[in-house]
């Protein structure tokens, strides 16, 4: 009931949306060439239904391999980070800095560097998603009320012990702060790497849809990929509500 609530607004501001799209393209006789009316795309998408759930399924398979790896990844750096302070420090800029360059500038050189095959989409959405989770990650871990650690240093617990059963579960509702922003960049990095050099995917079928001047097409495949990041949200909303019962527990033991 809570949901609906919430997500009526949203539905009734989208459907006011197309409406209006609707009745413009209707009304001012616009070419489908530069705005196809809202019916148009979901015409294109039926029709090329087929063409489009493989390059789909293409751009899908990359975004959830290197946004997982991406998860890892910056799990495992977090750690580091935490036990090393100097470490912390040196590196904390560099990331920072490295998410000044641009991801138009950085999809043709991962191509030029590994190939066309899967290596270089991959350490692209890993590149994207990464930073976010690392600085939530952290920024987690300091929220532990230094009290409560040198209580718990006081009963004889070790730093790993520390963190193992305070540290890392104060960090929780960061991590997935963290989560959820990485991955509205996934499916916007995999496509970016697709534009530089990819076989299938909806980069590729977007890029062809524009060179035929079909503008409906470009906007089923781009309806499509706003769908898969809120497939992606929706599932780790999901894992969250999930894991929220087990995370009281331990926080009240």
């Amino acid at each position: 009931m809570t949901s609906a609530r919430y997500l009526f607004p949203a539905l009734v501001l989208l459907t006011a949306f197309l409406a209006t799209w609707e009745g413009y393209v209707a009304l001012s006789d616009a070419s489908p060439l530069v705005l196809p009316a809202p019916s148009d795309v979901l015409n294109g998408l039926w029709v090329e239904r087929h063409a489009i759930a493989r390059h789909t399924s293409a751009t899908l398979g990359v975004a959830v391999v290197g946004f997982s790896l991406s998860v890892v990844f910056a799990f495992v750096v977090s750690v580091i980070l935490h036990f090393s302070g100097w470490l912390r420090r040196g590196m904390m800029p560099l990331l920072v800095a490295s998410q000044t360059v641009p991801i138009v500038a950085l999809a043709p050189l991962m191509v030029l560097w590994f190939g066309f095959g899967l290596l270089p989409k991959v350490l692209l959405v890993i590149l994207v998603t990464f930073f976010p989770m690392v600085v939530s990650l952290t920024t987690g871990y300091a929220s532990l009320p230094r009290a409560f650690r040198d209580q718990l240093v006081s009963m004889g617990a070790t730093r790993w012990m520390v963190f193992r059963r305070a540290t890392l579960p104060s960090a929780r509702a960061q991590f997935f702060s963290g989560l959820r922003i990485s991955a509205t960049y996934a499916i916007v990095a995999t496509i970016f790497a697709e534009y530089a050099g990819a076989r299938r995917g909806l980069g590729i079928y977007i890029l062809a849809a524009k060179n035929n001047f079909r503008a409906d097409l470009v906007l089923s495949a781009v309806l499509v990929s706003a769908c898969l990041t809120l497939a992606l949200l929706a599932a780790i909303y999901g894992i969250e509500r999930m894991t929220s019962r087990r995370y009281r527990r331990e926080t009240d033991a």
